[in-house]
């Protein structure tokens, strides 16, 4: 790997578990509320990757679909409300974990089949994500635990919506481009059914996190991507929980609990074992 390549996926990484830290310090610290944190990080995202779009004289190319927007949007959607009540880094393993185990249940789905060691594997994976659910003085809430899990699936269905895409980032920037008027829609009815909570600082994160961490993040790894095998790729992200707990840790004083470290491992070390093993038909 060189200095480039490692730069590049180092970033990406950092951006995506800035994601989780951005919402949690957003949502614990501010008194913005979910949906409109949500609708800030969309259109800001939006309008980030359609600049780039536009400086590469891409713009009028973008790609996507509705089904992927929607997707998104209800990734993003579960994803802030699960933050409301769960700690960056139990969030991010619940998210990446979810997202991982989807996928490889998805290729189950379609025929692929595991060998002996990833079998147990994906038993290790579930068992990690199962121990952090179990009620207990460290286990999250267990509604808004499901919410990050559903919120995972959701990003499962996005990225295979978009599988194929003959350009990232302009499919990136096509779905949150028709997120954004769905996203203004639904802030639209909460402000009309109830209320819309905003200050300067939660509106601050909430673009930080739609334009950096989200919008370049997500062409930092494009980048990165062209020059990464699928096992790499894959392994790599395998840093974003840790990443995140420990950044929880050091700007939130969130503590690193005995049940997160443990599931932490359980997951990592299964995921691990699917991934770096390789299916047989």
């Amino acid at each position: 790997m060189t200095l480039r390549l490692f730069a590049l996926t180092l970033s990406a990484m950092l951006a995506f578990a800035g994601n989780s830290l951005l919402c949690r310090l957003a949502l614990k610290q501010t008194a913005i509320d979910p949906t409109t944190f949500v609708v800030i990080r969309v259109v800001s995202g939006a309008l980030m990757l359609w600049l780039v779009l536009a400086l590469r004289r891409q713009s009028e190319r973008l790609e996507g679909s509705w089904a992927g927007a929607l997707a998104l949007l209800a990734y993003a959607l579960a994803f802030s409300f699960a933050y409301t009540h769960i700690p960056a880094g139990t969030g991010a393993l619940l998210l990446f974990g979810a997202i991982q185990i989807s996928m490889i249940l998805y290729g189950l789905a379609i025929g692929e089949r595991l060998a002996p060691l990833q079998c147990v594997g994906m038993a290790l994976a579930i068992a990690g994500l199962v121990a952090l659910m179990l009620p207990g003085t460290d286990a999250p809430p267990v509604f808004y635990g499901f919410l990050m899990i559903l919120s995972g699936v959701a990003w499962s269905i996005y990225s295979l919506l978009g599988r194929g895409a003959r350009n990232p980032v302009a499919a990136t920037a096509g779905n949150f481009i028709r997120a954004a008027p769905v996203a203004l829609a639904l802030l639209l009815a909460q402000f009309v059914m109830s209320h819309v909570r905003l200050d300067a600082a939660g509106a601050a994160y909430a673009v930080a996190s739609g334009a950096v961490t989200s919008g370049l993040g997500y062409i930092l790894w494009y980048a990165a991507l062209k020059r990464l095998n699928v096992t790499r790729a894959a392994t790599v992200q395998l840093s974003v929980p840790v990443l995140a707990a420990l950044g929880g840790t050091l700007f939130l004083n969130e503590p690193l609990t005995v049940l997160l470290v443990a599931a932490s491992a359980l997951v990592l070390a299964g995921v691990s074992l699917v991934i770096l093993n390789k299916r047989v038909a």
